[in-house]
């Protein structure tokens, strides 16, 4: 039992788990005690210093992506179109087909944060990190994850728009559209514009700016759960409807990881491809996740909840494809499909 509580620090770390999880519920925690502190407006308010915060996240990301590198990686095409299908049309589809099913009340705004997570493109350091810890393809991971996180920026408002619009009210995309065009799509392309000057001091201090991020992302969270309990949209949300979310959740990374295995097999990819597979398509980036709640719902009460499924599914996807990347490392690298 020593051994087992000595090990699980460790462990955890493994599995790319440590102080942020916690740091999140904190937030939440604290959104719910004092939401006054995350309602300010001001030019200095905690919520507008996360929009500029939003700004300077993508522009170190685009300082830290090369386009050389990642036309490279061009020629495994079949996995990068199984993933990237996965990804943008397999999931959102995945929830859509179900919405018919959650079109009252509260029940209506958790299908609409289901639906908002399945529009997400995948993770980037997590998932590298996770096939490199099972033994698969590294650079097309690097590739993926890279591509889908900059499709995503466009991709994942489109499929949002499409359904808030043929909603009962309707719903105008123009606004959020160009507040994500200068506020996530203009930085970016600077960065990227820079990489050749900046690139390698943005990859060496990586493990700095990443402390930056999670900041800017828990500031969100924050703000985002401040809003949605200070208009009583967690009243009614019970902890059953809570549990049935996760079960729901779980059911969707089983399916989506069953349909990707399916695949990769029918495509006659190798072992390796498999693990890439596995890790970039069932993913989900948590931090264009609470940077795309904030632009389109941040006017709204709605942010907390939206962002709900995101931090279940975050912290599931962590945990499994952790134990998932150690069994594979387990099981050795010469094993066929």
């Amino acid at each position: 039992m020593k051994n087992l509580i000595e090990s699980l620090p460790r462990r955890l770390k493994a599995w790319g788990i440590d102080w942020f999880i916690p740091a999140l519920l904190l937030m939440i925690g604290l959104a719910w005690l004092w939401p006054e502190g995350g309602l300010g407006q001001g030019a200095f308010s905690l919520r507008t210093l996360a929009g500029y915060g939003i700004s300077v996240i993508f522009f170190l990301y685009g300082l830290r992506l090369s386009i050389r590198q990642l036309l490279a990686c061009l020629s495994n095409w079949k996995l990068h179109i199984i993933i990237q299908s996965v990804t943008f049309i397999l999931f959102p589809l995945s929830v859509l087909i179900f919405r018919g099913f959650f079109l009252h009340g509260d029940y209506e705004t958790l299908w609409l944060g289901a639906f908002f997570l399945a529009s997400l493109p995948s993770t980037v350091s997590s998932a590298v990190v996770m096939v490199s810890l099972g033994g698969g393809n590294i650079p097309s991971a690097v590739f993926n994850a890279s591509f889908s996180s900059i499709a995503g920026i466009v991709i994942s408002p489109l499929w949002m728009g499409m359904v808030m619009v043929s909603g009962p009210e309707g719903f105008d995309m123009s606004p959020v559209l160009l507040k994500l065009a200068y506020q996530v799509l203009l930085p970016l392309v600077v960065g990227v514009l820079l990489n050749q000057w900046l690139g390698k001091p943005a990859i060496r201090y990586r493990k700095y700016t990443r402390y930056f991020d999670q900041s800017v992302i828990l500031a969100i969270v924050y703000t985002s759960f401040s809003n949605s309990f200070s208009n009583g949209l967690f009243d009614h949300l019970g902890l059953k409807m809570v549990a049935a979310l996760v079960l729901i959740l779980l059911l969707l990374f089983g399916l989506i990881n069953g349909v990707i295995y399916l695949m990769v097999e029918h495509a006659g990819l190798d072992r390796k491809d498999l693990i890439t597979a596995l890790f970039c398509g069932s993913t989900k980036s948590l931090m264009h996740g609470t940077v795309m709640a904030k632009v389109m719902f941040g006017a709204t009460g709605i942010g907390g909840i939206i962002l709900l499924p995101v931090l279940i599914y975050h912290a599931m996807q962590l945990i499994i494809t952790g134990i998932m990347s150690q069994r594979f490392a387990s099981t050795g690298e010469n094993r066929s499909v």
